[in-house]
């Protein structure tokens, strides 16, 4: 079957399409391994199931990040109900992602993470991005802040709030805590990741000189916002998409064992 035929295929086939966003939410676990952006067993990467407004994909507690395949995933519903699968709901990551994924038209794709030098960041008085590059400049337009550290994520409400807090942004910087992204696709919500996670180590590796760091005029950043908002990608798609095939490319070579 010629290539773009599947294509159309799984755009239509619920079950492709379902079979598909596993494979990509698989892949996403195995890379946050890869780039260090995970905690052994912790911290959570969910995905709206395709076809479906009650539910989302999450892996059983317990299991190594880099053990993650693509038919590992329970389904649990927004209230909490295992609805698919098998094994543990970890509490935290229902009580924040259940709320996300409900209340955020666009979060299809809800990552939490501690990746270490967002998390870093997260630990100073003042945890905002800095306009000191081009990447700063494009992260900041996303990011939401959330400067109210309050314990724990063991109730749905903590959830709505932090729902709240990101409100139409896509990246959630969680004060003495993490990060979160949220995006309509694996793809988008893992980019998100990434580039949160270079802009953090970038500039904690600046600030770490001592030298006095070169600010972005104003009127530059917002410019570069226009640009980035008016760009229509390459070939039509966006560059996040292009990203997330790269890297899938490169994880078929070494743990091809991720769509199982």
């Amino acid at each position: 079957m010629p290539l773009e035929s599947i294509e159309r295929s799984i755009d239509t086939d619920p079950s492709a399409m379902q079979w598909q966003a596993r494979v990509d939410l698989a892949a996403a676990h195995r890379l946050a391994v890869m780039h260090g952006f995970h905690e052994g067993i912790f911290n959570h990467l969910t995905l709206r199931v395709p076809g479906h407004d009650d539910r989302y994909y999450q892996i059983p507690f317990g299991l190594h990040w880099s053990e993650v395949t693509a038919s590992c995933f329970m389904e649990v519903g927004y209230d909490g109900t295992l609805l698919a699968g098998a094994g543990h709901i970890e509490q935290s990551c229902y009580c924040i992602h259940a709320p996300m994924h409900r209340l955020l038209p666009d979060a299809a794709a809800v990552f939490h993470t501690h990746m270490p030098y967002a998390s870093a960041l997260t630990r100073l008085e003042d945890q905002r991005i800095l306009p000191i590059g081009q990447t700063e400049a494009g992260m900041m337009m996303v990011t939401a802040y959330d400067d109210d550290y309050t314990g724990p994520a063991f109730d749905p409400a903590e959830g709505e709030r932090l729902a709240g807090v990101i409100g139409g942004k896509k990246v959630l910087m969680m004060a003495n805590h993490g990060v979160a992204t949220v995006g309509r696709s694996v793809a988008e919500a893992y980019d998100l990741l990434y580039y949160m996670e270079r802009v953090a180590q970038v500039q904690i590796l600046a600030m770490s000189s001592g030298r006095t760091l070169k600010f972005v005029p104003d009127e530059v950043v917002e410019a570069t916002h226009a640009i980035y908002r008016e760009s229509e990608g390459y070939g039509g798609r966006p560059p996040y998409t292009w990203h997330f095939d790269a890297l899938k490319r490169i994880l078929e070579k070494r743990e091809p064992d991720y769509k199982d």
